[in-house]
């Protein structure tokens, strides 16, 4: 992909972005997606030049500019993460050869569309569960029919494509995360995880679905020792110490070790490779 490709497909991506947050913020709040941005604080309506992604939070360093409020850094930071991730998305296409056959087959563009709307989702889905440490079911059923769609499209271009074996592995793969719900009666993992998990498997083949998953596993360990040890030493400062019982959202991490494994083209067997290397 040639810079100014990559510039156009990131600054797309960071209008998408923007509107990604005006999702994130009004899903379940009772607010309409659509209609004209406003300042939570003051109702302010907007202007189009204080909403231009990641400038106008700059030039504002950060405050509305009617009533001087804070605004959330999550703005910013999902503009940038969107642009990025549209960006690595399309590259990689690009070096599957999807974004090459474009104009010779319908199919392989709808593709490259599917796997920009799906990352939108799953965007969506990380910040969400950050914020309310819930995953709604709309969003986890959007992302699994696109992810079906994927499937769809794969096998039109590609007639030999083993499309039934996906399929039974998102199933397989949706039913032990269930299992560990239901088990642990909710202590170990949400029933949300599972049905997010249940596009993951359609949206992947299955070596690469289960090396994400053990990546999401091992972020997710990684991050939360990090976080006791540094409640422990910083509790006289924490107002909500971070204890074993603690809840951590974990769509993030199975989100981001999808993102690896679908970027860097990462199987179980290369996953077990760099682990004997790093061992």
């Amino acid at each position: 992909m040639t810079t100014a490709g990559a510039l156009f497909v990131f600054a797309i991506g960071l209008i998408i972005g923007s509107f990604l947050n005006v999702v994130i913020f009004r899903y379940n709040s009772g607010m309409k997606v659509t209609g004209r941005s406003k300042c939570f604080s003051c109702a302010h309506t907007l202007h189009w030049y204080e909403l231009i992604p990641l400038v106008s939070f700059l030039v504002l360093q950060g405050r509305c500019r009617h009533c001087k409020s804070r605004l959330s850094l999550q703005y910013f930071m999902v503009e940038l993460l969107t642009g990025i991730v549209f960006t690595l998305t399309v590259a990689r296409l690009a070096e599957a050869g999807y974004i090459a056959l474009t104009f010779a087959s319908a199919a392989a563009f709808a593709l490259s569309l599917l796997y920009l709307a799906a990352m939108a989702i799953l965007i969506v889905i990380s910040v969400y569960d950050l914020r309310h440490k819930i995953i709604p079911d709309g969003l986890a059923y959007a992302f699994a029919f696109l992810a079906l769609l994927r499937i769809a499209a794969a096998f039109s271009i590609d007639p030999t494509y083993p499309w039934a074996l996906d399929i039974a592995s998102g199933a397989l793969l949706s039913l032990f995360f269930v299992g560990l719900w239901y088990f642990s009666r909710g202590r170990w993992m949400g029933l949300g995880d599972g049905k997010l998990v249940l596009g993951m498997g359609w949206f992947l083949p299955f070596t690469e679905n289960i090396a994400a998953v053990l990546v999401a596993f091992w972020g997710g360990a990684i991050v939360g020792i990090a976080l006791l040890v540094m409640t422990h030493v910083m509790k006289r400062y924490s107002k909500a110490p971070m204890t074993m019982k603690s809840e951590l959202p974990f769509a993030p991490f199975l989100i981001a070790g999808l993102f690896f494994v679908f970027l860097f083209d990462i199987d179980l067997a290369t996953l077990v490779r760099v682990l004997q290397f790093i061992v």
